[in-house]
């Protein structure tokens, strides 16, 4: 596949989640519906992504405290986690491979550390 068919894809799968993500915020405000946390509701404990929502409507907003009180964990990733997501997006219209290399393969496995741990913490300390 050519490098311009795959930035195409790239491009109408970013254009399609931006769309979807867009469109679940504006039902989100105008009527309350929200997907709530399948974890939560099982446990009642509060996953590592809980206020993920939250956070981003906030943003939207550029309401920084906001968001950093939704859940200030994945705030403070998620500049890694998009450079990730660039990275092996760029690799992917370049050399048709998404496989990450193996620092990115470890950013990745530590992101997921930090995430569960942050779970844990907030769950244990009342964060």
């Amino acid at each position: 596949m050519a490098a311009g068919l795959r930035l195409r894809r790239l491009l109408l799968g970013g254009a399609a989640l931006l769309a979807a993500g867009l469109l679940y915020a504006a039902v989100n405000t105008r009527l309350g519906l929200y997907v709530p946390c399948l974890f939560r509701t099982v446990t009642g404990w509060k996953c590592p992504g809980c206020g993920v929502t939250t956070l981003c409507l906030a943003l939207l907003r550029l309401d920084f405290p906001a968001a950093w009180a939704a859940n200030p964990a994945l705030l403070l990733l998620s500049p890694l986690i998009a450079l990730l997501a660039v990275r092996i997006a760029v690799r992917y219209v370049r050399e048709s491979s998404a496989a990450p290399s193996p620092w990115e393969g470890r950013l990745a496995w530590g992101l997921v550390i930090a995430l569960i741990l942050w779970g844990v913490l907030r769950n244990v300390l009342g964060l």
